[in-house]
Parts: structure tokens; sequence; C-alpha cells
């Protein structure tokens, strides 16, 4: 069912010797669109989809899977339109050089955003309607018989009239010559068969006898590994390096210098880190030696009360209505940096013949994979083939920047044989691009009833896409980092206001799972618990209260409601467990959850359930969703629980999973999830979830003792009883 690529553990190291001199390992896919066929003579009805002769079908798949099942559910939409029989269907990755040679017929290639289906879905359906059209023109062109006349189901063309049947296999060839129609009615939503049904993802077998090659499993003959070191302070450059002590040493080859690190290759990965530990190197700090998470902290407290901050939403008038207010609410909220801590530590394989190179890369983004080692290696992209691997864990460390292409690239550029770069652990978690730290002031005012008339929100912290797609900021105005507080945000207040500082701190920033949703729903929905608090109101009907207004409100409530029903929130919990609420709308969907826990004696936190409701508009794997919602919340709740990059001396303190601790299997709560899909729009399911457990949790924490929670993580925080 899987072919990533179509070589397996044990005969990957053979088939590439076998060869030789050739150029490309793995396999090629047909650049034309009208009659092309596929390596192995079966043809291709459009550029998603080739029938073979024993009637199975291959879908190609353009984005990454990483954990999160697109893989199964993008195809699960190809083959609804297809009406072909999904036990015959198998899948197959596409490269980012065909894409563009195709026109990127495939699309934008991204597997970051939560865009996966909700990004292609549209022309995805379309191509397999288009395809399942010219399977039945085909056919009835066979039988002379009008093409209306004629229905595909289960892989089979069926002519009404007299009965007769075709397998798809038996018309492909003829229905591949010809043309595509312009205009393919899409199936309405009732009449889908696949789509919505729960359905077990295709690579996962494999997976379980360790099948697939990641790109930390590629091996090619005399190939070379590299262990790289970087400089230990951020926007530091390489001074010196003495690397006497490798003289010697077994299967130590070169050297390589680089303008912010060293990398050491030798003939095996362990006696290249081994090497590379023994150098003697010196380094330029830049200027930033002496920064620590302290003066980060109070760096960026001071947007919090500037006059520089971009205004995201404006409505009514925030000093009249807090003027007006009966009582006034203050607080400052804090999330610290934090690392990805991908299971597959970053790699590239790279191999450089000429003016030509061949990679193996996990990658979130396989065409700016392409560009960055284009870039690298001052060749066109044309003379790359870069085949994206299956990645171990991307929560977008592998969506954004390169650095684990460039690297690679450079290294190989001048060795005359191929080269692996594997980052060690200490270096991944030391050199990533972390969430950015941010901090939240926070001021509501209520009236007589406890409702509030005004609320002023202001931000700080550095940008993401300020890094990296300045462009995207306007006006001094960056949408991005306010994601959660903008239209999202469900509450009615007519007077409110809310801002964004940027304050820029030596630290790289990227995108982490949930993005910006991640610390303001935090910030939004423990303030909101704040509200209810100062009102005397309970926190589920002061939600209820305060929604209305919204467009969507039906679907914010929806979720609401359903998980106050399912976790019984109108009847006491057990003794001595406590709940919180929290509820958003991230990535085009609607969620909410109920967290219930409980503190023993020494203030340790015991998450027992959560009960999480999700509105995605259409669910195409409703197996899948809940997947990402069980996993999501591992995430949110390693982060809220332990996760923290702190800086001295200007660079990382953490080094691995001793001091940066994961949830342990033991801590998992039991997660309830309830997929509710309203239909009509198509919301993202991988990266919601894990934005909306902090403030479940630390609002449960504070009806349990009565202590509010305005900085993460919890391991912080004495949380013992008073």
């Amino acid at each position: 069912m899987i072919s990533i690529p179509k070589i397996d553990r044990r005969s990957l190291l053979a088939s590439a010797a076998a060869i030789g001199g050739a150029f490309v390992l793995g396999f090629e896919l047909p650049i034309r669109s009208d009659t092309a066929h596929a390596a192995n003579g079966a043809p291709e009805i459009n550029a998603w989809i080739v029938i073979h002769p024993d009637d199975s079908i291959t879908l190609r798949y353009p984005r990454a899977e990483m954990g999160q099942g697109s893989y199964t559910a993008l195809p699960m939409l190809l083959a609804e339109e297809l009406e072909c029989d999904w036990s015959k269907v198998k899948i197959e990755i596409v490269e980012p050089a065909v894409n563009l040679r195709r026109n990127r017929i495939y699309g934008d290639m991204f597997s970051t955003g939560s865009r996966t289906i909700r990004g292609s879905q549209d022309y995805v359906r379309k191509a397999g309607a288009a395809a399942r059209e010219m399977l039945i023109a085909a056919a009835a062109q066979a039988w002379n018989v009008p093409a209306r006349e004629c229905r595909a189901e289960n892989s089979r063309i069926t002519h009404g009239p007299s009965e007769r049947t075709v397998n798809f296999a038996k018309v492909a060839v003829s229905a591949a010559k010809l043309d595509p129609p312009k205009d393919v009615k899409l199936k309405d939503p009732k009449e889908w068969k696949l789509v919505g049904k729960p359905t077990r993802r295709l690579e996962i077998s494999d997976k379980v006898q360790g099948k697939p090659i990641y790109g930390i499993d590629v091996r090619l003959p005399n190939m070379l590994y590299a262990s790289l070191i970087q400089c230990p302070v951020f926007k530091g450059t390489l001074k010196s390096v003495d690397d006497s002590k490798l003289s010697g040493l077994r299967g130590v080859r070169a050297v390589v210098k680089l303008p912010n690190a060293v990398a050491v290759v030798a003939d095996s990965w362990w006696r290249a880190k081994t090497a590379a530990e023994a150098l003697q190197v010196t380094w330029n700090d830049g200027g930033n030696e002496a920064v620590s998470s302290q003066s980060i902290a109070e760096f960026v407290r001071t947007g919090l009360t500037s006059s520089d901050a971009g205004v995201g939403r404006k409505q009514g008038n925030v000093v009249e209505g807090l003027t007006e207010a009966v009582k006034r609410i203050d607080a400052e909220y804090y999330a610290p940096f934090q690392s990805h801590a991908t299971m597959e530590p970053q790699n590239c394989t790279v191999r450089v013949i000429g003016d030509k190179a061949e990679i193996w890369v996990p990658t979130q983004d396989p065409e700016r994979s392409l560009n960055a080692a284009a870039q690298a290696l001052g060749i066109p992209r044309d003379n790359i083939i870069l085949h994206p691997m299956m990645v171990g864990g991307g929560f977008g460390r592998r969506g954004g920047p390169q650095d684990f292409v460039t690297y690679p690239a450079l290294v190989a550029k001048d060795l005359g044989a191929p080269v692996k770069v594997l980052w060690s652990r200490e270096e991944d978690m030391q050199h990533d691009f972390y969430r950015p730290v941010t901090m939240a002031k926070m001021t509501a005012g209520l009236d007589a009833s406890g409702m509030p008339i005004a609320w002023h929100v202001r931000l700080a912290g550095p940008s993401i896409q300020g890094q990296f797609r300045p462009d995207a900021i306007k006006d001094g105005v960056d949408r991005h980092m306010q994601e959660g507080f903008l239209d999202e945000m469900p509450y009615d207040v007519d007077n409110y206001l809310v801002e964004y500082a940027l304050r820029v701190p030596h630290v790289p920033v990227g995108w982490w799972r949930a993005v910006n949703f991640n610390q303001n729903d935090f910030y939004m929905e423990s303030f909101i618990d704040e509200m209810a608090y100062a009102a005397g109101q309970d926190p589920y009907r002061y939600r209820r209260k305060l929604i209305g207004k919204h467009p969507h409100a039906k679907r914010f409530l929806a979720v609401l409601d359903a998980v106050a029903t399912k976790a019984g929130w109108e009847t006491a919990p057990a003794q001595g467990v406590y709940r919180g609420l929290a509820l958003s709308e991230a990535y085009g969907s609607y969620q909410a959850a109920v967290l219930e826990m409980s503190l023993d004696d020494g203030g340790e936190v015991h998450v027992h359930r959560v009960v999480y409701a999700i509105d995605p508009g259409h669910a195409v794997n409703p197996l899948t969703i809940a997947e990402q919602a069980e996993g999501g919340i591992v995430w949110g709740l390693t982060a809220t629980l332990y996760g923290e990059i702190t800086i001295k001396d200007g660079r990382v303190e953490q080094s691995n999973f001793h001091d940066f601790q994961m949830l342990r299997l033991a801590e998992m709560p039991k997660v309830e999830t309830i997929v509710m899909p309203s239909g009509g729009f198509w919301g993202g399911c991988g990266e919601p979830p894990p934005a909306i457990v902090a403030p479940a949790l630390c609002n449960a924490i504070f009806a349990a003792t009565g202590k509010r929670i305005r900085s993460l993580p919890l391991k912080n925080h004495d949380l013992r009883k008073a």
C-alpha cells in the first residue's frame, strides 16, 4: 500500500548498488498529462491517477505524511469522486521537480497550517471527478452508447439500460487518450460513500512492520556521514578551528568550515560525532553572549506599555468603556520559547555530481527544500532531484527555514561522495526555530451585571512573519501574531482593542504546531475565566451569555454545549477532581474542551480526562481527526506542564529529554473526541487541538486551588493547596 520510495530497508543498498553510476535513485513520474504512462506502462488518466492492468489504482500524493493521516485522507477525496474500489488503492509520492515541470498541477505541496485537506480539496476532488468522466466516456464509446446512460461505481462502469459492465482497467488506455472535461460536477456531500467514514490509514501496517524509509534510514553506496557543530550563541560566527586532535582518528575524512558551523565528515556518524566533539572551536558570539531569559523577558515586557504597537482589531472606544465600567480586571500573561523536539532529528542526504545533485530529505515543503538546495549549491533547481521522505515528526520545524537542507548541501558540495548530515539531539534542540516567547497585558471593564463592556489586549514578542515574510506585515500590523484575538474571537464586547508590539531578541523563531493560537488561546480563555469569576458566574454559562453576535455563534455554541454535556458539567465531578473549560476557533475549525484533573499533596498535576469537540465543517476521516485530537492534546499537555526553552549566556540551556521533558505514557489522560461536522466549509484538524489545552488545564487548577496561572510551564509553579 505504500511506495516511499519503492524499496524497503533490506533492498535499499542493493538497489543503489545496482544502478552503478546512474544519477537518479528511486522512481520517476510521467511529465505529460495527456497520454502519459507510468513507469510500468500503466496509463495515466490524469496527473493524479494511474490505473494498472490488474485494476489496482495509484493515487499520487504531493504533501508530507508525518503522522497526521493526510496520506489517507487526501486520497479518500480523490477516490470518492473517482468511484474506485478503495481496497485496490495505493499511494505514490510526488517529487517537487515533477510538480514544477507540470506547472505545479499538484498545488503548493505545503504540509503546514492544517492546509493539506482544506487547501487542496477542491482541485483534488475535481481531478477524481474528471478521471471518472473520462473512464465513463471511454466505456460509452466502446459500447456506442450515450455517456449519460453510464455510471461508475467500485472501479466498474455500468451501462444502465443493458446492464453491461467493464472494469476501469479495460478502458483505462482509451480513457487516457481523451481530453479531460472542462467542467465537472462534484458530488453533494450527502452522496459520499467513503468520505466521512472512519477509515484505517494506508501506511500504518507498513510502519508497524518497519518498511517505510525515513530520511534517517537512507543508505547509499560509498556514503559518508557528517556531524554538525553550530555556534552555540545565535547569530554568532566561526572564528577558528583547531582540528589537531583529529589526526589519526579512524574513519575521519574531512573538516568542513561554514560561516557559523563546523562539520566533521567520517565513514560512520558516530565517528563523525566523536571527532566533532574533539574539535577546539572558537566563536565570535556577535555581542549576544550576555543575553538571558530574564533580559529577554524584560525586553519583551517593554512592548506591553509602549506606543509602537500595531492595531489588529478595533471596535468602539476602549478608553470610554473602561471609564464606564463598574469593575476593572488587569492581568499579565507569559508563554516561553518552545522547541519542536521531533522524534526524528534533522537530517538530509545529498549527492553532488558536477552541476547536478540528488537529495533525500524529510520535509514539510519539498519545493522550498529544493529552492534552498539550489541556492546553497549555486546550480539551477532543474538540475536537482529531491526525494521527499516519510517525516518522523514535523510540527512546523520542517516547513519553514531550510537549514537542515542548506548545511548538508554545502557540506556535500566538494566531497565527491554522497553525505548524510545528521543532527545530534543536542544540536537539534539547541539550534531550533522556536515558538516565540510572548507576553500579554489584558484589561477588561465589567458592567453591573458582570458582562464585559471593554476589553484591551496588548501582545508583545518576536514575529515569525517578520523573520521570514516581512512583506506580510502591513503598516506595522502583524495579524499572524494576533490570531485568535481577531475575527476568530467568539465573544460579544462592544469596546474591543487588540494590539501587538514587535520585540525581537536574538533567538530565532518559527512555526510550531498551532503557532500563535497556542499562547493567544491561553491568554484569551484564561482571562475569560477571570471575568467569569469576577462576575460571580459559572464559566460555562458565562461563555454562553457572551456568544451571540458572532457570525458563527451557532457553531461555537454547538461545540461548547457538546463538551459540557458529555463531561457532565452541570453535575459535580468526583471528590478531589476539578474541571476547566476552553473554547476557540483555530485554522477555520471550531473547538471546545473540558478537562478534568486533580492535585496530590505535593502539588503534582494529574490530568484524568479531556472531552474535546471539533467542528471542521467537513470531516473526511473521523478516525484520523480523533487521532489528531489525541496527539494534539499530548503536545499541548507537554508544553503546558513542562515545555520551556531558557537562555543563559546567549545560548539554549536545554539539550535533551532529561531537561526538556515529554509527557509520559502513564500521564496520558483519557481523551473523548466528538467530531461534529456541520458542513459547508473546510477547517483544519491537525493544528487546533494543542491550543486549547493550556487554558482548560489552568482554569481547572484555579477551580482546585484558587491560584490563577498566568505563566507557563506549570513546573515553575507551586500548586500545593493553601
